[in-house]
């Protein structure tokens, strides 16, 4: 960590509610998110065995194709940060417009490509061919609700810039809703299928898009900010988001090595590693409210050109990381007994998960400071470092990971690799915060 002075008690609890305040919320949207696709499996699973697995198969290149653009919240978050923390908020609303356009011009680009793609991304995928029709209808239709998502994603930054967080759980609430009302009516109701299910996704991501364009374009008609794109300031959205889009590819690339070795060591073991995946992943959520806050609060110091609150907040963050991780990992092993018999009942599998489960309850403690510290970097706009480091972490997993089945390790061996990953990206994150390179102060950076 860099130096920062000695923090008072009244400043921690400041902090400390400040963090609450926007990290609650935050964890609650989303939670909110992965639902969508539950409930669309719960309906869709009535229909039979082909109809749930063309939607599995859709599914996963639906959500691949929006994680990809989650830099356009990331970035969006921390230049809007700044400029709410300069005081500027006409400026601020201004820069979350340009990424809401840039949102819709690549949504627009993901659409054009999908629909005449969607039966080979289908075959790529290995369909059956009962699945296939099912996945290509829901793909196709689904991806029309593509620009929509990408537009939540932005304006969800732009929200999270201005320091709302409860927004966004309104909306991701009121979504849900709407998506299995809509669901059940036209799948059933209208005897649609599967394509009813699509379309009632598509319609449900269209008004949550429509009710947060709602909340931005009031918010500036009343600071006078324009609506109207504007070529030089989507260019400067785009050229942020590159280097976060290259996190997150390698971060999905360490997934799904991780998931390619399981699925070589056996049926069993790729089973429990899908469960694993499945714990690790809501784990995550809790401590990616935590780094949303981190993002939204370190913006707007560096804004306010407070270069030691800032300072003091991320020292107080790394801990509410540190706290957070080991709690979650005291939970994992406590309530092993209960969970582990919602997912399987087979012990071939149960034994193969425990000792695996184990290593994932000791590394969240190392977890909770990653996230922690990607959200505070995220925030001060060092996306080029946060890039570079990932990089290199993936380099570090991916002979490591290749090389398990070759020396007989199990699935233990995997979630030991991810926690070496996890421990790198610990290590370089860690050094960046240390060095204070990250504050540059100021409206932009």
């Amino acid at each position: 960590m860099s130096q920062a002075p000695p923090t008072s008690k009244v400043a921690r609890r400041q902090h400390d509610r400040e963090i609450v305040s926007l990290a609650l919320p935050a964890f609650g949207a989303l939670v909110a998110e992965p639902l969508f696709l539950m409930v669309d499996s719960a309906i869709v699973g009535h229909l039979g065995t082909p109809q749930l697995a063309g939607l599995a198969i859709a599914a996963a290149l639906l959500s691949t194709a929006v994680s990809v653009f989650v830099f356009l919240a990331y970035a969006t978050t921390a230049a809007v940060a700044r400029r709410v923390g300069a005081g500027d908020l006409p400026a601020a609303i201004r820069q979350g417009m340009d990424g809401i356009w840039l949102a819709l011009l690549l949504g627009a680009a993901v659409v054009a490509l999908t629909l005449p793609a969607a039966p080979w991304l289908v075959d790529v995928f290995g369909a059956s061919d009962t699945a296939a029709p099912h996945a290509v209808t829901y793909l196709r239709i689904s991806s029309l609700g593509i620009p929509a998502m990408l537009v939540v994603l932005a304006a969800t930054g732009v929200l999270r810039g201005l320091q709302d967080t409860r927004t966004p759980l309104y909306v991701a609430i009121g979504g849900f809703a709407a998506n299995g009302a809509l669901n059940l009516g036209l799948v059933y109701g209208a005897g649609l299928g599967v394509a009813g299910s699509a379309w009632g996704t598509v319609v449900a991501q269209c008004g949550m898009a429509a009710a947060y364009l709602t909340v931005v374009v009031r918010g500036a008609r009343h600071h006078g900010a324009s609506l109207r794109p504007d070529a030089a300031g989507i260019r400067a959205s785009a050229r942020a988001g590159v280097p976060l889009l290259v996190r997150t590819l390698s971060l999905r690339a360490v997934l799904m090595i991780a998931t390619a070795v399981a699925a070589r060591l056996g049926d069993a073991e790729v089973a429990a590693h899908q469960i694993i995946l499945s714990l690790w992943s809501l784990m995550a959520f809790a401590l990616d409210a935590i780094a949303i806050a981190g993002q939204a609060i370190i913006g707007r110091y560096l804004g306010a050109d407070d270069p030691r609150g800032a300072q003091q907040v991320c020292r107080r963050m790394v801990q509410w990381g540190v706290v957070s991780g080991v709690v979650l990992g005291v939970l994992l092993v406590l309530a092993r007994p209960l969970f582990v018999p919602l997912f399987t009942g087979d012990t071939v599998v149960r034994d193969t998960l425990f000792p695996a489960l184990l290593v994932v309850a000791v590394s969240q403690p190392i977890a909770g400071v990653v996230f922690v510290l990607d959200g505070v970097l995220m925030g001060a706009g060092d996306g080029p470092y946060l890039a570079g480091a990932m990089l290199l972490t993936l380099a570090v997993f991916a002979p490591v990971a290749l090389l398990i089945p070759a020396f007989g390790g199990g699935l233990t061996a995997v979630w030991w690799a991810m926690a070496l990953m996890m421990t790198v990206r610990m290590l370089t994150l860690w050094l960046r915060a240390r060095s204070g390179r990250w504050i540059v102060t100021g409206a932009t950076r």
